[in-house]
């Protein structure tokens, strides 16, 4: 019996004469968006040997024991196939209470997400036509700036230089007739910043003057090192508050968050979830119902770990570096010494077997690095060193 195969794209076309090129069919979309820059930290980690890895944009603790034996009898049970697009009612009903008691909302559609990426994605795809623009704080999360590419909407960057801070004079700066939605992230990534009252109470008041939808990305609210402000409780009819689980329990790998808001919205997000990633996994939401039914998880030691490690990279890079010191997240977004770029900071860097991430990647600048400090307390003081020693050899 003879042999099929299918034909190598390398040999000419025996109709043509023409070689067929794959790169030739892709998309304008996907050209135009760059790989992300902590993916390529994250695989140059792969190849060096034992680096200080201060990169990594996750907690360095595993998932606390009661949810891991909650999802493990979930999976036992048999709960592994499709939920609900919007996910299981078991889980939406003790968020929405949550989302109700601490925004003051009064009946919040809820779907359970993929993670809070997911979210993003969806919330973009439900609201914004081409041509729409996106504001958002500069420095930024990297999905800011590329998602909206995806759909054709036109992503808008707002100096925040050199506080962090927000500043509703450039926000209202930056606004067009094409402007329909601000992301506000508090505590923020890559910077570690958190939002005051007040500065919530701004933006809020912007987006209801010129009817823009905000996206209150909260997925750092438990890393938080005072009081946790959210812009949600103003903007009841106005705002797509996302929340999850993969960074409070330190299981990033689960992909599990929810988003709360209009039920106008929300269901067509729900919608659009079913052509995209049908639901979140159902083992993770199972499991995820051990938060809401007893009192077994307590992250306040892990919490409370981060806040000295927050204390100890801030206090211990200070003589030489300029820093805003972080109210939140697991971050911090220090100015590079001298007159070099952060780019090139970061490859001295790695040089020692440092990973940092360059600011370019979250910002339109290239003068600031991210440092994560989710890792040992011996690894953070070695990068502590180390960052230092580099610093004095640019001064």
């Amino acid at each position: 019996m003879s042999k099929t195969s299918l034909p190598d794209s390398s040999i000419p076309s025996q109709s043509t004469g023409t070689i067929f090129d794959p790169s030739a069919l892709i998309a304008q979309r996907a050209m135009e968006i760059d790989a992300s820059g902590i993916r390529k930290v994250f695989d140059l980690a792969a190849k060096l040997k034992n680096p200080i890895n201060l990169s990594i944009g996750q907690p360095d603790f595993d998932v606390p024991e009661p949810l891991k034996e909650r999802m493990i009898k979930a999976i036992q049970a048999g709960k592994n196939r499709y939920t609900p697009t919007q996910g299981i009612a078991e889980l939406i009903a003790p968020i929405r209470r949550q989302v109700m008691e601490s925004t003051g909302w009064r009946d919040p559609g809820i779907l359970i997400l993929s993670g809070t990426s997911a979210g993003i994605m969806l919330s973009m795809c439900a609201l914004l036509n081409p041509g729409d623009e996106v504001l958002f704080l500069d420095p930024y999360f990297v999905m800011y700036r590329q998602l909206p590419r995806l759909i054709g909407a036109v992503p808008v960057a707002v100096d925040t230089y050199p506080d962090f801070r927000l500043h509703a004079d450039r926000i209202e700066a930056a606004i067009t007739p094409r402007t329909r939605m601000m992301i506000i992230c508090s505590p923020s990534n890559p910077t570690g910043i958190t939002l005051t009252a007040a500065e919530l109470s701004a933006a809020a008041q912007i987006a209801r003057k010129h009817n823009l939808m905000v996206l209150s990305d909260e997925i750092y609210d438990a890393f938080c090192y005072q009081r946790h402000e959210s812009i949600a409780p103003l903007l009841p009819d106005q705002c797509i508050q996302l929340k999850g689980y993969s960074k409070t329990y330190g299981m990033t790998g689960w992909r599990l968050g929810y988003a709360s808001g209009p039920q106008v919205i929300i269901e067509q997000m729900s919608k659009l979830q079913q052509y995209t990633f049908v639901c979140a996994p159902a083992p993770a939401q199972y499991a995820a119902l051990e938060l809401y039914q007893s009192q077994s998880v307590d992250m306040t030691p892990m919490i409370d770990a981060y806040r000295r490690k927050r204390d100890r990279v801030v206090s211990g890079l200070a003589e030489h570096f300029t820093i805003n010191p972080p109210g939140g997240a697991f971050y911090v977004f220090p100015q590079v010494p001298g007159s070099g770029t952060a780019t090139e900071f970061v490859a001295r860097a790695i040089e020692k077997n440092v990973l940092v991430i360059p600011g370019q990647v979250f910002s339109i600048r290239d003068t600031h690095f991210r440092i994560s400090y989710a890792v040992s307390d011996d690894q953070l003081q070695q990068g502590i060193e180390i960052l230092n020693e580099l610093a004095e050899d640019l001064l």
